[in-house]
C-alpha cells in the first residue's frame, strides 16, 4: 500500500457496541482507522440504524424472500413452539444453519450492488464464532486481492486451546470454509501474535500473510455516564469487567479476596471486589458469599458499556482473567480499557499468554488463577500501594502507542 492509497471498505457483523465485547473492539478500530486519515465506508449487518460520527455506514438488509429465509424461520418456529432444534442436525450436512446461510447471500447480494466505490482495501469484522461476512467475501473474488481477513478468534471451535475442547457439528464444514478464507484473502489480521502463531499452525495457508493489529485504545470521549451507587469511589476496589465463561474461574481470586479481608480486618469498610457482567455458573457461588461478605458485589446482568469504562478508569486495580490452560493465545478486548485506565492489572492466566506477553515477563502482579496464595499477595502489595494514592498510576506508555492510532496507520501504510 502507499501514500496515494485512501478508500477502506469495511464489512462487519454489527457496529451496536453494546451487543458484545468483541463488537466494542472492532468499532474501535472502525474508529481509529477514520482518525488515521482514511476514507472509510462502513456496511454492516446490525439490523439497525446506527451512526458512526464522521464515518459513512450503511446497514446490509436481510433477503427475507429467499428460500433459506423460509427455512431459517420454520426451524425457529419448531424450536420455540417444541423446544427442539434442528440445528445440530442441519449443521452436520450443511456445516452451517440456514440463518448464516441467509444472512451470508444477503451480505453478499448488498455487497455487489456497490457501484460508486472504489476500495483499495476490503476489510472483514466479525464476532462470535459466525464470521458472517468472511463468508459473503468468498462469494466475491473481485475483492480478494483486496481482502484483509481479521480473525479475533480461533476458528473453528475445536482449534481452541485447552480447556475449550468443544467439537461443532459440521465441524469438517466449517474447517473446509476456513481453509477458504486462508487461501483467498490477501492478508489475515489478528490483535494476536500467539493468535496469529496459533492460527497458522491449523491453516498454513495463512503462513506470509499476517498482520498484527491489536485492539485499540480508542480516544472518543464515551457519553459520561454517573457513577452507581454499589462502586465506591474512594475505596480500594478490585474490578473484573465482562463476561465469566465456564473457564474463567474466580474462585481463587474470591478466596485470595476473603483471605486478604480476614488478615486486614481494617479493610473491611473500604474494600471491595466487583465482578460486573451478565449472569453465570458461578453467580450462586457468588450470592451465597456475598451474604457472609457484603464487600463483594456480583451485577448479574450487562451494565451501559459507558458505565463499565467510568468503573474501570476509577477502579483501584482492573482483573484480567484467562482460562486454566496451556496458553491463552487471546487478547482480550478490555485490555485496551484497562491500559488506558492506568491503574494496576491483576492478571491471572497462563504463562504463556498474549497478555502476559505485551506487559512483559516481569511484570510484577500475575499469577495462576488457582494460584491463591500468589494472588493473595498481589492482593495485599496492590492495597499498600493503593493506600500511598500518589503512586497508584503506572506506567503503560510503550503498550499505549502500540494500541494507538499512530501505529495503526504505520501497519496500514508499510502494507
Amino acid at each position: 500500500m502507499n501514500s496515494q492509497v485512501k478508500n477502506l471498505l469495511i464489512v462487519a457483523e454489527s457496529i451496536d457496541v453494546e451487543d458484545s465485547s468483541g463488537t466494542k473492539g472492532r468499532v474501535a478500530l472502525i474508529d481509529n482507522l477514520h482518525k488515521a486519515g482514511y476514507n472509510l465506508r462502513v456496511y454492516h449487518y446490525t439490523k439497525k440504524i446506527i451512526s458512526l460520527e464522521g464515518i459513512k455506514t450503511y446497514p446490509l438488509k436481510e433477503n427475507r424472500r429467499s428460500l433459506l429465509f423460509l427455512l431459517s424461520r420454520l426451524e425457529r418456529h419448531i424450536r420455540y413452539k417444541f423446544n427442539y432444534s434442528l440445528n445440530v442436525y442441519i449443521e452436520r450436512i450443511f456445516g452451517f444453519s440456514f440463518t448464516l446461510l441467509n444472512d451470508r447471500n444477503s451480505i453478499a447480494r448488498e455487497l455487489e450492488r456497490i457501484e460508486d466505490f472504489n476500495p483499495d482495501l476490503v476489510l472483514t469484522l466479525s464476532k462470535g464464532g459466525s464470521f458472517r461476512p468472511h463468508h459473503a467475501l468468498l462469494n466475491l473474488p473481485k475483492w480478494h486481492n483486496k481482502w484483509i481477513a481479521y480473525i479475533h478468534d480461533p476458528y473453528p471451535m475445536h482449534s481452541y486451546p485447552r480447556p475449550y475442547d468443544w467439537v461443532e457439528p459440521g465441524h469438517q464444514r466449517k474447517r473446509d470454509f476456513f481453509q477458504q478464507v486462508a487461501l483467498k484473502c490477501k492478508y489475515a489480521a489478528y490483535p494476536s501474535k500467539l493468535l496469529s502463531e496459533w492460527m497458522e499452525s491449523y491453516f498454513p495457508e495463512l503462513k506470509g500473510k499476517r498482520l498484527i493489529i491489536p485492539h485499540q485504545i480508542n480516544s472518543t470521549k464515551d457519553v459520561t455516564e454517573e457513577i452507581p451507587l454499589f462502586f465506591k469511589e474512594e475505596g480500594f476496589s478490585i474490578v473484573h469487567a465482562g463476561a465469566l465463561m465456564g473457564a474463567r474461574n474466580p474462585i481463587g481470586l474470591l478466596n485470595a479476596f476473603q483471605e486478604f479481608l480476614k488478615q486486614n480486618p481494617e479493610a473491611k469498610e473500604h474494600s471491595q471486589l466487583l465482578f460486573l457482567g451478565e449472569r453465570s455458573r458461578y453467580t450462586k457461588v457468588f450470592n451465597e458469599v456475598i451474604e457472609e461478605m457484603p464487600q463483594l458485589y456480583c451485577s448479574n446482568r450487562n451494565l451501559p458499556f459507558s458505565m463499565v469504562k467510568a468503573i474501570q478508569n476509577k477502579a483501584s486495580v482492573n482483573v484480567i482473567l484467562e482460562a486454566k490452560g496451556p496458553i491463552s493465545p487471546f487478547l482480550p478486548g478490555k485490555f485496551p480499557h484497562c491500559i488506558q485506565s492506568k491503574q494496576p492489572i491483576l492478571l491471572l492466566g497462563p504463562f504463556y499468554s498474549e497478555c502476559r506477553r505485551l506487559l512483559g515477563e516481569n511484570y510484577p502482579w500475575y499469577s495462576e488463577i488457582d494460584d491463591r496464595e500468589r494472588i493473595l499477595q498481589h492482593i495485599k502489595s496492590l492495597y499498600v500501594r493503593w493506600q500511598n494514592k500518589d503512586k497508584m498510576e503506572v506506567d503503560y506508555s510503550g503498550l499505549k502507542e502500540y494500541l494507538s492510532v499512530s501505529y495503526l496507520k504505520v501497519i496500514i501504510d508499510d502494507l
